[in-house]
């Protein structure tokens, strides 16, 4: 990415739709997180706003489909996990 100072803005923009956009089809994360789900779905956050700066976001879900759908399993177990123990 060709990232100027100007840019700031629409960064933080692009990075806020991704983040809505992964959690609506994964799972939900804590995107300050260090756990392994928050640092993997962190790097699909990333990857897809680069698709979006990029005018590419057509081919982001076909590119990633693996890794989506590997971070929605593990936010789902580690859910279901969580309600178990409680």
């Amino acid at each position: 990415m060709h990232i100027t100072h100007n840019e700031d803005d629409n960064l933080k923009r692009l990075l806020s739709f991704s983040i809505v956009a992964i959690k609506s089809s994964c799972g939900s994360f804590e995107v300050y997180g260090e756990t392994d789900i928050d640092l993997q779905a962190k790097e699909l956050v990333f990857e897809r706003t680069r698709y979006v700066y990029n005018d590419a976001l057509e081919y982001f879900n076909d590119n990633f489909l693996s890794e989506i759908n590997s971070l929605g399993l593990d936010i789902a177990l580690e859910e279901e996990e969580t309600d178990a123990t409680v």
